[in-house]
């Protein structure tokens, strides 16, 4: 199920629909020098899956990183219950439920060495019930120059079903590193995102990898770059 990125780099996929759309969802794991994993977004847990996070190293930290992706979460602390379960902030409030270790906190050193994170202030995004913030942490893994996001941008191409290709050439998302629509009509605060984005410019990164659309394997900061001057409709 993982499939290797880079050196101490890996993610594994299942499927998912929203609104309807075959977009697919991402794990990512990480490997720190003392040969803690760290597991951002995580998918459904299988014995398959725990296996393959056996062999590599121990599972440490489960990250949930923004108000969707944590359906898994709880089923992952289960199967790994020393691991600290980190979560934005809100999540508390959206899901009182779920008992949460920590809250990711961007005041101090990064608790993961060798990746860097950051709070995408301001990015919403368009829900079944109307806009919603996202409260988004993206992740810098230094090593691979690999920018790690969730629900931030998208890039889906021609592997996807025809609908989803479809929809995202109108929308947002087709064969370009950007937001969609649902973002575009839900977030208001422009000036916030754009310095999101700012501070996500100055991390010296080649590829990206998103939950739901291809890896970016190449050029991958010109991209976003692109992606987000023409959602925010101004120059960096």
């Amino acid at each position: 199920m993982l499939r290797a990125i880079d050196r101490d780099l890996w993610v594994t996929e299942q499927p998912l629909r929203y609104f309807g759309l075959s977009i697919g969802t991402r794990m990512t794991v990480i490997r720190l020098a003392s040969n803690e994993l760290v597991v951002i977004s995580p998918i459904q847990v299988s014995d398959e899956l725990v296996g393959e996070l056996n062999e590599l190293g121990t599972v440490t930290h489960i990250i949930a990183p923004n108000l969707y992706h944590y359906l898994f979460a709880a089923e992952f602390k289960a199967a790994y219950p020393t691991a600290t379960f980190w979560a934005t902030a809100g999540l508390k409030a959206k899901r009182p439920e779920l008992v949460i270790d920590r809250v990711i906190e961007g005041s101090s050193d990064s608790p993961w060495a060798g990746v860097e994170r950051l709070f995408f202030d301001g990015f919403r995004t368009l829900g079944p019930s109307g806009p919603d913030p996202l409260d988004e942490w993206v992740f810098f893994h230094v090593a691979s120059r690999t920018l790690i996001l969730t629900d931030t941008a998208f890039c889906f191409d021609e592997s996807f079903p025809w609908m989803t290709q479809l929809v995202t050439r109108v929308g947002g998302g087709y064969r370009s590193l950007s937001p969609s629509l649902l973002e575009r009509l839900a977030t208001t605060e422009k000036d916030r995102v754009k310095a999101s984005a700012e501070q996500v410019l100055r991390w010296d990164f080649d590829r990206v990898i998103m939950a739901h659309g291809s890896i970016v394997e190449q050029d991958g900061k010109q991209q976003f770059k692109r992606g987000y001057e023409q959602f925010l409709g101004c120059a960096f």
